[in-house]
């Protein structure tokens, strides 16, 4: 009896073409974050404590944060929030098309911080956002150049400059308080400066925000 093989073939080889279709959109979609909703609000956490640490806000999860690191940004919709860390909790509002980082201070404690995005496309932007009870200044390190001018305790400042190799200093006054990790910026950036503390014993970090598309 004869076989009539290639219909058979064509049907085969459709049904491959099929699956590895949808195999090649399955790897896609794990490569890219889903799109945030329009009007969502956007969060991150930055611990400044000196142990890992689990955050939710909401049924957001936050997790595997280490020492004086950060999570990225990730989006909810917008409202109000009990926000926590196993042990603290802080109630939040987050605003449509609005970003915040979440940080844990040195002893646990919660605050919320404001992180308006930057969207230019020539120039970088640094953000200090000062956390400690000291007014400071970000200067170049031989403290010749003011870079963000003074900031107030736990208040935040911030200043587009040009993309450059830099090395930086906080300055209490004419009195340079620490020297900083030296920092590469380029066309886009959007970089904060988190320093936490009291007096001479600062810690400061540096922390990039992913950059946005027009």
């Amino acid at each position: 009896m004869k076989l009539h093989t290639l219909p058979y073939r064509r049907t085969l080889t459709a049904l491959l073409l099929s699956v590895l279709a949808g195999a090649a959109q399955a790897d896609e979609a794990a490569l890219y974050a889903p799109s945030a909703p329009p009007g969502s609000a956007f969060v991150r956490a930055f611990n400044a404590d000196t142990a890992d640490i689990d955050v939710t806000v909401g049924n957001l999860s936050l997790n595997d944060i280490g020492a004086h690191d950060s999570s990225e940004f990730r989006f909810l919709p917008a409202g109000s929030y009990n926000a926590s860390t196993g042990t603290k909790a802080l109630p939040v509002k987050l605003d449509s098309n609005q970003y915040y980082t979440l940080v844990q201070m040195p002893g646990g404690q919660l605050q919320l911080r404001e992180e308006p995005p930057f969207a230019g496309k020539q120039k970088a932007l640094l953000r200090l956002q000062n956390l400690s009870d000291s007014p400071l200044t970000l200067k170049t390190a031989d403290g010749k150049t003011e870079v963000i001018t003074q900031v107030a305790g736990k208040a935040s400042g911030e200043r587009e400059i040009n993309p450059l190799k830099v090395r930086l200093a906080l300055f209490a006054g004419d009195n340079k308080v620490s020297d900083l990790a030296p920092l590469v910026l380029e066309r886009g950036e959007l970089v904060c400066l988190y320093v936490t503390g009291s007096g001479s014993n600062l810690v400061s970090t540096w922390v990039k925000s992913p950059q946005l598309d027009n």
